[in-house]
């Protein structure tokens, strides 16, 4: 099945999705940060059995595609991720739908699933957290020169971006994301977790060299009923380097 390529207004801007598949379990696909559909789900969006789902990855405001505006993090900027998510697989007419969120991502899906229960089905996070230590602002720092990234990860961002606008968001991203250190247990959203009551699967790679693995294990411990899956080799991007025992991981959970 081919996959096709809209925009569609929600809450005052142009959001950029793609979508495929013509099964009756609706999928959102929530990307990292700085990315889109294109750069960060290509595997799923290939691969994901299309007779079982219909799968959507979106572009959030100020990434890939869905500029203007240009991306900013206001404190909220988790939340107003959350809001647009939501409110676009409303205005492509799904009732309810379930979350596969990566990175910042996952951050997102964790508060939409706590935020708005009668809209998901079911949840899957990888490489996300639910607070910000003063570990996790060094690692971010050590991320913050884009020039200083391989090859591989930086190229497909810079053609998506152009250096500068990509150097500059990186930047920005970095103080946004570092100011959560300064509330109290550096808290994102960890009063939101047990607010969450649909199935949840959180995936964790063992060598992720961006998010420790206590983060995932904390999600874990304050989601009543979630299943935690560690995956030995799994860096930050193991739903495209073990694309195909993601996928099936995924599709059997969601089934």
């Amino acid at each position: 099945t081919s996959v096709t390529s809209a925009k569609i207004q929600v809450n005052g801007v142009h959001l950029h999705y793609q979508q495929t598949g013509e099964g009756s379990h609706a999928v959102l696909l929530l990307p990292g940060m700085l990315g889109s559909g294109q750069t960060d789900f290509g595997p799923q969006l290939k691969s994901m059995n299309k007779q079982l789902f219909t799968v959507v990855a979106w572009d959030p405001r100020g990434y890939g595609k869905s500029i203007p505006p240009s991306r900013d993090f206001p404190p909220d900027f988790f939340e107003r991720d959350a809001k647009d998510a939501v409110d676009l697989m409303q205005a492509l007419k799904f009732k309810k739908f379930s979350l596969l969120g990566w990175s910042d991502g996952g951050i997102t899906a964790l508060i939409a699933a706590a935020k708005y229960p009668n809209l998901i089905h079911k949840l899957v996070v990888w490489g996300a957290n639910a607070s910000v230590t003063q570990e996790d602002v060094r690692i971010y720092n050590g991320i913050r020169d884009v020039s200083k990234w391989s090859e591989k990860v930086k190229k497909p961002l810079e053609e998506l971006y152009g250096h500068k606008y990509f150097a500059e968001t990186c930047e920005a991203w970095v103080d946004g994301i570092s100011r959560f250190a300064e509330n109290s247990d550096g808290n994102i959203c960890q009063e939101l977790l047990p607010d969450i009551k649909c199935p949840t699967f959180i995936i964790h790679g063992e060598k992720d060299p961006l998010v420790p693995q206590a983060h995932a294990e904390y999600i874990h411990k304050n989601i009543k009923g979630s299943r935690l899956l560690l995956m030995p080799e799994g860096k930050h991007n193991l739903h495209l380097r073990f694309a195909e025992d993601f996928n099936r991981e995924v599709e059997s959970f969601l089934r």
